[in-house]
């Protein structure tokens, strides 16, 4: 057990700087992000075991952080919001909210919408953006991390953003939210 915690150690807490920087770019919240790591920290290192040696722990970690994400949004957008009314007076007189509301009324309306977007396009599309433009990783560090020439992951980027721009612009024709043209 002890060979356990100091192999995780060693392992996964190097790369915590940069699930955290993806949690907060994910959740636009300090306290949420440092939740989502805790989350992420909990389940990699109860699942230690199942671990591949020789496969990247920090794309292993990101995988888990993305899940816990969306664990999360779609566990709070199925429990119906509480209002405190003493709360909200307040609210009135001081604002609290760190949050952006147009930010937070997209994510809430597509959210779901982009992930399963995402979740469709074809692996080498889905992984290249995941890791680009869900987790801000740079061309260089996408490019070791799945092992491809920086052109192959640019070219890669640019084809997999147009096929999510396609499928994003046909569920909002769907939703109402955008007219034939």
């Amino acid at each position: 057990m002890e060979k356990l915690r100091k192999e995780f150690e060693d392992t996964a807490l190097e790369h915590m700087g940069a699930i955290y920087s993806a949690a907060l770019r994910m959740s636009k919240d300090k306290s949420e992000a440092e939740d989502l790591v805790q989350d992420t920290y909990l389940r990699a290192y109860r699942f230690f075991d199942r671990f591949e040696p020789g496969t990247s722990i920090k794309a292993w970690l990101f995988r888990i952080l993305k899940n816990t994400y969306i664990n999360n949004f779609k566990k709070r957008s199925k429990t119906p919001e509480h209002i405190d009314f003493d709360r909200l007076r307040l609210s009135e007189e001081e604002p609290t909210s760190s949050h952006n509301p147009e930010e937070e009324v997209l994510y809430s309306t597509f959210g779901d919408e982009l992930m399963r977007s995402i979740e469709a396009l074809p692996e080498e599309f889905q992984k290249v953006i995941m890791l680009s433009d869900v987790y801000g990783y740079s061309y260089k560090e996408t490019a070791k991390e799945l092992g491809r020439p920086i052109g192959t992951v640019m070219s890669r980027l640019h084809r997999g953003r147009k096929l999510l721009r396609i499928s994003l612009y046909e569920q909002a024709k769907e939703l109402g939210y955008a007219i034939e043209g």
